[in-house]
């Protein structure tokens, strides 16, 4: 049996190793906002329930382990105290995914991941339209539990307000848990489907990932691709140029093929089996083509 001590290995490993050992893990996917009135959305795995009398979630916005560097939802809740938590569910994953992709300050998060924004009731951050459920929470504390890196910042909330999506309820006005069809987090880029298992999601890239909002209004408006779709398809540094989209035609004529008939619907169809592969940079060569 391999045997660890915390002291004896580097925070990086045994970030891994604890996450890789306690799972699945519930996703917040926090809203905030700053001084400035600026969005801020993010998703934190370190998140449960831990109370209903009062209602009280508990969210970590953890150092991060390679620079000690803390995160915006962390100074948000630290100037403004209020976070609505969102629950995700699978046709969001990919979404939520590209949110966590490490934007500058200020970039809104909403409008890069193809989320929509939706007035809180209660307090000031923004609900995600797209969640099952959304929780409007007034901060009433936040615990450091050190200052190096790979600390937590334990952000004890108290839920003012719940919105559920109806078409979630049984017929009892419960949540149904087959039909919220939730996410949670495993080790490395895994996650589970509470329906039907593990799959796997690429992290965002290190270097920014263009954003939801950069894919163009005519894409944006396909009758066939999903919010999933459009989150990896967000997912890359930048665009293919001319050059390679014909050489990608000139090597799989049936791809050309269906492009030439100029067919919206079985070129974002065609798109979408790549994206299924997960093949961002080819399905964006199949839907820039002329």
């Amino acid at each position: 049996m391999l045997t660890i001590e915390p002291k004896d290995v580097s925070v990086g490993k045994l970030h891994q190793y604890l996450l890789g050992a306690v799972g699945p893990r519930p996703i917040a996917f926090a809203s905030t906002i700053d001084e400035q009135g600026r969005p801020n959305l993010s998703p934190f795995s370190f998140f449960n329930v831990f109370g209903s009398n009062p209602p009280v979630l508990i969210f970590s916005p953890a150092r991060r382990g390679r620079d000690n560097t803390t995160k915006h939802t962390y100074e948000n809740t630290k100037k403004i105290d209020e976070v609505v938590i969102n629950i995700v569910n699978y046709d969001i994953v990919q979404q939520m995914s590209l949110s966590s992709t490490e934007y500058d300050e200020g970039v809104n998060e909403f409008e890069k991941a193809g989320l929509t924004p939706l007035k809180s009731d209660l307090v000031k951050p923004f609900r995600v339209a797209e969640s099952p459920v959304q929780m409007e929470c007034k901060v009433h504390e936040v615990m450091e539990t050190g200052q190096e890196g790979g600390a937590g910042n334990l952000v004890i909330c108290h839920v003012l307000k719940m919105h559920i999506k109806e078409e979630i309820l049984d017929e009892n006005g419960y949540i149904d848990q087959h039909k919220i069809d939730q996410v949670a987090r495993m080790g490395g880029n895994w996650y589970t489907r509470a329906n039907l298992g593990m799959f796997e999601v690429p992290k965002p890239l290190s270097t920014l990932g263009i954003g939801v909002d950069q894919i163009p209004e005519e894409i944006r408006k396909s009758k066939v691709l999903t919010g999933n779709d459009y989150g990896k398809l967000g997912n890359v540094e930048s665009l293919p140029k001319e050059a390679a989209i014909q050489q990608f035609l000139a090597a799989n004529p049936e791809a050309a093929e269906i492009i030439s008939e100029g067919n919206t619907e079985k070129i974002h169809k065609m798109a979408q089996v790549y994206l299924d592969r997960n093949e961002p940079k080819s399905a964006w060569k199949i839907l820039l083509a002329k």
